[in-house]
């Protein structure tokens, strides 16, 4: 079994020490093991459950429904329907968020294309009048 250490686990995990340390302090990191010394070791198990927490972070997920989500899973298999319901409910306000994203990309586009003209005719005005 591989140990990282709490640095190395930031590196991987792409959250900060801070983050971590707050994960464990609210209940989404549970059962850290430590070192002889004290220090917090985390395993390929804790990497793949903070991939987890990753996705349900970048996805707009609430801290609450994330603790949710871990005393559920924590629970076990009995509570899968809710779990299941959960982040079908979430991937819906995720879909929803996509779409807003997706009609406001295409109003940046048309902003773009606009000055992109402009540009060009401001430049092709100062090149006949400049000649």
């Amino acid at each position: 079994m591989t140990v990282y250490t709490p640095a190395e686990t930031s590196r991987r995990s792409g959250f900060t020490l801070d983050t971590l340390r707050y994960y464990e302090k609210i209940g989404l990191l549970a059962g850290i093991d430590r070192t002889s010394a004290g220090r917090r070791a985390f395993t390929d198990d804790d990497l793949e459950w903070l991939g987890v927490l990753r996705c349900l972070r970048d996805t707009g997920m609430p801290i609450a429904q994330m603790c949710a989500y871990a005393e559920m899973c924590r629970a076990g298999a009995d509570t899968e329907t809710e779990r299941l319901a959960l982040l079908r409910e979430h991937a819906v306000r995720v879909q929803e968020q996509m779409r807003l994203l997706d009609q406001q990309h295409d109003h940046l586009q048309e902003k773009i294309r606009y000055y992109e003209r402009a540009v060009a005719a401001s430049a092709r005005r100062e090149a006949v009048g400049g000649a």
